[in-house]
């Protein structure tokens, strides 16, 4: 860390001063992140071992559901405790690794989601070349590809954090770190710095999010010459990609693209995309996709078995 430093922990306001209501958040937001993580581990657990679900879209799918366990992880377990403690406090060292974390995960996430949509652009719209063109091998590559982006993207975020001076004060207007309201903690300008971040985090976003929009225009267009069958088996699964794209990134594009304002405002947009959006993907992909469901129900069939015998 730079020399200039006097600051070495930080402390949260958190997302509400009452006591009783941080209690009822405490039950209400752990019930919610278990069930994220149990809902998106037996996605995971179902697609790795159904030989039905091993098509490249499966493949995608746990993928994201793995992205969205890490990225939840990364804030909501210390969210969680902090809601029972009367000083909620991180290093900066810890507040850094969660900045780089949570950008990280987000960021992959994001370039998923574009992978998805150019895999069902390739399933609807070329049908007769969709083995050839999502080889197992193209499939492989972009995944290593969206980590590699996340990856890279986050190191630039830190780059840029890591060199400014912190004199104090020392208490963040959040509930977990993020760099606009870490900004508002250095004893220099940041105006560039916030720039630099606007650029890397909100067009990120902003782009992937024209990118996801375009491909389905294309394929909705192209749907119209399938057959009943197939037209709704394909407006099934778009619906679902669709939903998790929404959900997704209106609450990150009205984060990052716009001027901080009042931050009650902003964390509770933020609970959104941190805490509920990752426990609704699996309930939204496994509730529209019959596959899905009858893999689970198998699985679930060979514990019973297995437990029987």
């Amino acid at each position: 860390m730079a020399s200039t430093n006097n600051v070495t922990e930080l402390i949260f306001t958190g997302l509400f001063r009452d006591p009783d209501v941080q209690r009822v958040c405490f039950v209400a937001f752990l019930i919610v992140y278990l069930a994220t993580v149990v809902g998106n581990g037996l996605i995971v657990l179902t697609v790795s071992i159904s030989k039905s679900l091993n098509s490249p879209m499966y493949f995608f799918l746990s993928q994201l559901s793995l992205v969205e366990i890490s990225y939840s992880s990364t804030v909501v377990p210390k969210f969680i405790t902090d809601l029972l403690a009367k000083i909620k406090t991180i290093s900066l060292e810890g507040c850094l690794a969660q900045i780089f974390f949570f950008h990280f995960f987000g960021v992959t996430e994001i370039l998923l989601l574009v992978v998805m949509a150019y895999d069902r652009y390739v399933a609807i719209c070329k049908p007769l070349h969709y083995m050839n063109i999502m080889s197992h091998q193209v499939c492989q590559v972009l995944v290593a590809g969206s980590w590699l982006g996340g990856f890279v993207h986050s190191i630039i975020q830190i780059l840029i954090t890591i060199q400014l001076p912190f004199c104090g004060p020392n208490v963040i207007d959040h509930y977990f770190c993020d760099l606009q309201p870490l900004f508002k903690l250095t004893c220099t300008d940041t105006f560039v710095e916030g720039v630099i971040v606007l650029a890397n985090s909100g067009l990120i976003a902003l782009c992937s999010f024209l990118i996801l929009v375009t491909s389905y225009i294309v394929i909705l267009v192209n749907v119209r010459n399938h057959s009943a069958e197939g037209k709704r088996k394909a407006l099934s699964t778009c619906a679902s990609h669709i939903t998790v794209v929404i959900l997704f990134f209106g609450p990150a594009i009205f984060f990052y693209m716009r001027p901080s304002s009042t931050f009650t405002e902003d964390k509770l947009v933020a609970v959104f995309y941190t805490v509920i959006t990752p426990m609704l993907n699996p309930i939204i992909y496994t509730l529209r996709n019959a596959e899905v469901k009858m893999a689970m129900r198998r699985l679930r069939g060979k514990k019973e078995n297995v437990g029987m015998e």
